[in-house]
């Protein structure tokens, strides 16, 4: 239980980063998608830049992960199409609903539970995607 609670406190902190850095800001992602600002790519950049070097760094170090792994990538299966097409749709939806499936979770707890309506859509979604995951092409 105890980390459980450790995990829940890392949510909670960068729940309140990406409230701070007005990651979860409406207007910040109609602003990125407009290509208005640099706000929001300069968020995601560091975050890519940072992911990147802090896996390179346990790789190097061996470190392991609380199942006593070592941090392993595993290889993604190669086609364009499928990354074009369900990026669309990922990218869609986001501009729709002017937030991504993390910070959809921030938002109700600041208060805006008009989100929980694209909550469960997202729900929906994911769901039938597994339902039709096997007649889809990949």
């Amino acid at each position: 239980m105890s980390k459980y609670i450790k995990f829940f406190i890392v949510g909670i902190v960068f729940g309140i980063i990406l409230v701070k850095s007005e990651a979860v800001s409406w207007y910040r992602i109609f602003e990125m998608f407009k290509f208005q600002s640099f706000h929001m790519y300069g968020i995601m950049g560091s975050a890519v830049t940072t992911g990147i070097l802090l896996l390179l760094i346990s790789k190097k170090l061996k470190i392991k992960t609380i199942d006593d792994q070592y941090i392993k990538v595993p290889k993604k299966a190669t086609g364009f199409k499928r990354y074009i097409i369900g990026g669309s749709i990922f990218g869609l939806g986001w501009a729709l609903a002017g937030a991504c499936p993390g910070p959809m979770y921030i938002l109700v707890g600041t208060g805006v539970f008009s989100i929980l309506i694209v909550i469960a859509a997202a729900i929906l979604g994911t769901y039938s995607y597994g339902v039709l995951k096997d007649k889809l092409p990949h």
